[in-house]
This record gives C-alpha cells, sequence and structure tokens, in this order.
C-alpha cells in the first residue's frame, strides 16, 4: 500500500485568500484574529496559514457519535435522557438544513452587507424549546480528573464562549429565535480504571454557556480594516507561532551572513 504524506502548503492558491470566490470568514479565522491579527494577515491575506497539528481523530469519533444518539431522538421527536437529566426543556431540533448547519466547510452562513463578508460556522448540533427557541449546542470530548460541571473547568473557556456567540448570532442573522443559554456536551474518559481492556469509559456531562454576541457586529470592521491595507498587522500578545518565525528567521539570517564571505572566497580562488 502507497504511503499517503500530509505536507505544508505554504502558498493556497487566490481562490481561497480574500478576495478570492471561495474565501469566507468562519468562526475560527475570527477567532485567529482576535487572538493574533498577524497570523490572521498570513493567512487570508498572503495565503500563508500556520502549520496545521494532528487531527484529533478521538474527538471526531466521539462527535459522530454524539450526533447519531441525538439524531435518533430527533427523527423521534423526543428528548435525550441527557436533557432530562438535567432539566432542559427541549428536544433535537428538525430542519431541513440540519446536515448542512453542521458540515465543515458550509455551515450556517449569512452574508454581512456592512463588509461584504460571507460569515459561517458549522455547529454540532441545535435544539427546540417548546417555545420554538433554538439552543446552540457543541460537542466537546476530552480526558481529565474530575467532573466538567462549568466552563471553568477548561482551560478554554474565553474560546468555547467566543464560539457559542457566533453560532447563536449566524441563527439569529437568519431570522431565528436563540435562547441565550447554549450547552457543551462534555465526554470526559476516565483514566483511573486499574486496566484499559480495549475500553474508554466516558462521563457525560452538559455544561451551560451564557452566549455573548454583542463583540461580533464591532469586530468585523475591524477585520476589514485588517485585511483591506498593505500594513503588517501586529502580533497577538500570546501569540507562538510569531515569536518562533522571527527568531527562526534571525538564525537563518545570521547563518546566510557568516557563510557568504566563505563562498565568495572559494569562487576567487576557483575552488
Amino acid at each position: 500500500m502507497a504511503q499517503y504524506t500530509k505536507r505544508y502548503n505554504p502558498a493556497r492558491g487566490a481562490d481561497w485568500n480574500y478576495g478570492g470566490r471561495n474565501w469566507r470568514l468562519s468562526r475560527s479565522k475570527i477567532d485567529l484574529f482576535l487572538e493574533c491579527p498577524r497570523c490572521f494577515y498570513l493567512d487570508n491575506k498572503l495565503g500563508t496559514g500556520r502549520p496545521r497539528g494532528p487531527a484529533f481523530t478521538l474527538n471526531v469519533a466521539v462527535d459522530a457519535l454524539f450526533k447519531k444518539e441525538f439524531d435518533v431522538h430527533r427523527i423521534d421527536g423526543t428528548a435525550h435522557p441527557l436533557m432530562k437529566a438535567y432539566g432542559v426543556d427541549a428536544v433535537p431540533f428538525r430542519h431541513p438544513k440540519i446536515d448542512i448547519w453542521r458540515e465543515n466547510f458550509k455551515g450556517i452562513t449569512w452574508q454581512d452587507a456592512a463588509t461584504g463578508f460571507t460569515i459561517s460556522g458549522a455547529v454540532d448540533d441545535v435544539w427546540v424549546t417548546p417555545e420554538g427557541k433554538l439552543i446552540v449546542v457543541d460537542y466537546k470530548a476530552t480526558s481529565k480528573n474530575g467532573t466538567i460541571e462549568s466552563l471553568a473547568d477548561s482551560s478554554w473557556e474565553e474560546q468555547y464562549r467566543r464560539q457559542m456567540g457566533v453560532y447563536q448570532w449566524l441563527l439569529q442573522k437568519n431570522g431565528f429565535n436563540v435562547h441565550p443559554t447554549g450547552y457543551f456536551v462534555y465526554a470526559n474518559a476516565s483514566s483511573d480504571k486499574a486496566a484499559f481492556d480495549g475500553r474508554l469509559e466516558f462521563e457525560i456531562t452538559l455544561v451551560p454557556c451564557e452566549g455573548d454576541t454583542s463583540w461580533i457586529d464591532k469586530t468585523l470592521p475591524l477585520i476589514k480594516a485588517c485585511l483591506d491595507s498593505e500594513e503588517i498587522p501586529p502580533v497577538g500578545e500570546n501569540c507562538e507561532f510569531c515569536p518562533y518565525r522571527e527568531a527562526a528567521g534571525k538564525h537563518l539570517q545570521t547563518l546566510a551572513t557568516k557563510n557568504r564571505p566563505a563562498r565568495r572566497d572559494a569562487r576567487s580562488t576557483g575552488v
């Protein structure tokens, strides 16, 4: 069997960059802008994104199983036992576009007239209350000690709150009545068993999240100004990629300068 090697592509096609026909402002790109405007600019304006990390295939598997499980109740119009256990009066939402909303690179979309951006986000699930309010739901898989009961138990609390806000905002823009509280369905794998025995045991909890959409409309013009500018944006305060690029560039430049005279001397002596 031929071995597949995933290679980093430093020059994405222009159609996928800002101004190209395939470019969209996804939820993750908005988060990247807030994390580091320079990395965002390099990615979306110049087409050189950060190297991708390894795929979390176990998390993908958990997501797929959660979707199958909740889809059974979606078809039947019944509440999942987790909803009942936490007193959430809702059922999985049935909608013709639910599969599109949950598909990566498609998702829920909105065309913003002020910026011209097509903004998108792929949600894991949507529930609906008897009053017709939509509840945004996201699945998370992890392994840590203790029971996960709030977002404060995660080091990604700020990013998760922004994620929830963008999904809620997109649904609101599409004319839906959205509940201010969303939920994260957490699958926390236990690591304190005596043996693996070929199986993982998960504790499933439902973590509420009050969404905040107030920052989004104010952020979109800043993103557009960044992309339309020819100036290099600042480095994000906690970005680790920019310091790496700068340090590596300096080391390589120093090495190239050091070796240059030696090459000239070699050419002058005919060596």
